[in-house]
């Protein structure tokens, strides 16, 4: 059966999924850590706080997938990514780090509380940037030779890679404002109603100017989105952004709980179908395809057996933990 799989390919997908569960579960957790300058009140601190904490461990466990299957099956792809991208890499982990850090000692140190409140909010705004400017550096190109990086020290550092980062900074911003919207109400949601109302107007002018950008950084990326026939496949991609935008902005408008938030996830799905279409079939842009880049068939077999329950599992708990704790966050829980 595993000689009739494209494995290469299949792996390609799952560690796609991985990645973009990370940016729809630990978005708005990022978000609402760059959020806390904008509500001054520490019981509402406390409370944005509650609203995530019997999840947002878990929701790293997607990037460690991610990251882990990419050194695993796509070591090529993984060196050269890894070579190019050291410097926001770092700058991501140490902020993840200083942010969980922060997450737990706030709970533990109320005369210390305003200080801790201010690392959560750094960390999560050092790991929002630097997942943008590494996405912004990837998808620009990275230069390749003789199956290694050939490119300098500051070459992800580009008015491109720059935008990118904020772009990807508003949404998670915005994911944790309609986050909010949802899982609180009174004065908090009121507060995050308003952050959407700034928030969600500025992405979609980021989606939309990313958008345009990354078209012409590449005559690869342009053939896939222009060429014919392949335009009748994509062209639904930009038409549903178009939707999600205005479902996004109509409910934040008419002051829907559910509807911006899951708006906000669709552009975030949207988008990153956007990049598949750009990237197709290269794992490196223009330089390294998926099966270039892939281990042997015998050890992609091999990790799937291990990898496919693994998947099911965390698959499985983070559907029940969303499930036991939906609803409205109390007023009165404190963390965990």
């Amino acid at each position: 059966m595993m000689e009739s799989l494209d494995l290469a390919f299949l792996w390609a997908a799952i560690i796609a999924f991985a990645v973009l569960l990370y940016t729809l579960l630990d978005g708005f957790d990022l978000g609402i850590g760059m959020l806390f300058p904008f509500v001054r009140d520490g019981d509402q601190r406390g409370r944005m706080l509650s609203s995530i904490a019997p999840v947002w461990d878990g929701n790293e466990t997607w990037l460690v997938l991610g990251g882990g299957g990419l050194l695993a099956v796509f070591p090529l792809a993984y060196s050269i990514i890894l070579s190019a991208l050291y410097a926001p890499i770092i700058l991501m982990l140490l902020s993840l780090v200083f942010r969980g850090v922060a997450f737990e000692f706030r709970w533990q140190t109320p005369r210390a509380r305003k200080i801790w409140d201010r690392a959560f909010a750094l960390g999560s705004l050092g790991a929002a940037v630097a997942q943008g400017l590494a996405l912004g550096a990837l998808v620009q190109g990275i230069p390749v030779q003789g199956r290694a990086y050939a490119g300098g020290w500051w070459d992800w550092l580009t008015p491109f890679s720059i935008l990118t980062a904020l772009g990807l900074t508003l949404g998670y911003a915005l994911q944790g404002a309609t986050w909010l919207i949802m899982k609180t109400d009174g004065r908090l949601q009121r507060r995050a109603y308003d952050l959407a109302t700034r928030l969600a107007p500025a992405f979609l002018a980021a989606i939309g100017a990313v958008s345009l950008w990354t078209v012409f950084l590449n005559p690869t990326y342009a053939a896939n989105w222009f060429s014919w026939p392949r335009i009748l496949l994509v062209a639904p991609v930009p038409l549903l952004v178009a939707a999600a935008g205005y479902a996004l902005i109509n409910g934040v408008a008419r002051e829907k709980e559910r509807s911006p938030f899951l708006a906000t996830q669709a552009l975030f799905i949207l988008g990153f179908a956007g990049l598949g279409v750009s990237f197709y079939p290269y794992m490196v842009p223009n330089s390294v395809t998926i099966w270039q880049a892939a281990a042997p068939d015998a050890s992609l077999a091999f990790l799937l057996v291990g990898a496919a329950p693994l998947l099911v599992m965390v698959l499985g708990y983070t559907v029940y933990a969303y499930w036991v704790f939906r609803g409205k966050t109390p007023v009165d829980h404190h963390g965990y």
